[in-house]
């Protein structure tokens, strides 16, 4: 909470993994108790979930899923939104069709819809959202289900690389923050009318200064910028996103960097607490994003 009120973060998102199990135990309902303790003071964000392994593509599966997320429900009342899954269109984390993800959006609708909570689902920029949404959506209408499947779409728009300007636009088949106009209008078409979205994850994953490399371990596996342009790329998906009407939330992936150079350096922190110019940059943005569109750091 330190960090957050630090950096003007006004939510925080926290996974929750699962792999099967039917209620949350030992060191994990301790966890929850800690997110909590946090939701009395801000916004929490929960996403359970877990990788392709564990997806609950079948009516037995579904039920102990949706009966999980509702039992961590019950040991963080006060979260303010919940994710069904994670990147559902991705094959990491999703063994399954976007019928059977369908199926899981609306049994878990029907158990975990409740005032001033907010469902949502998720997506990724790559793997062909727009394609996986639509085949949602047909699904969704040949059930002739009524209620709602979402309360707002999540969305996680990360750029095609990391040098990537966030207003860049591309081809079907990828969506980023760039292409916002497309993502809002294969909901409105497939689901019959518009929805919020929230942007669940984004980042750009930055170098690591040479006296700070013995906190690190691995090789990098992907090209990465300058720390002064991760700030600058950090500051413009912002700047974009207040500007996009309809678009919510907008969290960056993630606080702190990864141990790991094969894993995410997108943080806002390096590893061993010292602030990126990135933490300035997102703090100054987030400022400038609560004023309204059009408003610069």
């Amino acid at each position: 909470m330190r960090w957050q009120r630090a950096l003007g973060a006004r939510a925080v998102r926290v996974w929750v993994p699962w792999s099967g199990e039917r209620a949350p135990s030992g060191a994990r309902r301790d966890e929850l108790a800690r997110a909590e303790q946090a939701a009395r003071r801000t916004s929490v964000v929960l996403a359970v979930f877990g990788f392709a392994r564990s997806t609950p593509s079948t009516p037995r599966g579904r039920a102990r899923y949706c009966g999980y997320a509702r039992r961590v429900l019950d040991l963080v009342p006060d979260a303010r939104a919940i994710v069904v899954w994670n990147e559902a269109n991705s094959p990491t984390y999703w063994h399954g069709t976007p019928s059977t993800y369908a199926a899981l959006l609306a049994r878990c609708y029907d158990e975990l819809h409740r005032r001033g909570l907010t469902v949502l689902d998720s997506t990724a920029s790559a793997h062909e959202p727009e394609r996986f949404l639509e085949r949602v959506g047909e699904a969704y209408r040949k059930s002739g289900r009524t209620r709602p499947l979402v309360d707002a779409f999540g969305h996680n728009p990360y750029p095609a690389s990391d040098d990537e300007p966030p207003a860049a636009t591309h081809a079907r088949g990828f969506l980023g923050i760039g292409d916002y106009a497309r993502l809002a209008r294969v909901i409105r078409s497939s689901f019959g009318r518009p929805y919020d979205v929230w942007y669940l994850e984004d980042g750009y994953q930055s170098s690591v200064p040479r006296p700070l490399a013995r906190r690190y371990s691995g090789r990098e596996n992907v090209g990465v910028v300058a720390p002064s342009v991760q700030a600058r790329r950090l500051a413009d998906a912002i700047a974009l996103a207040a500007c996009q009407h309809g678009v919510r939330a907008f969290f960056n992936f993630e606080l702190v960097d990864e141990t790991r150079l094969a894993g995410w350096q997108s943080g806002l922190v390096w590893r061993g607490v010292h602030r990126k110019p990135a933490a300035r940059a997102f703090a100054r943005a987030a400022r400038s994003a609560a004023s309204g569109c059009g408003t610069r750091p």
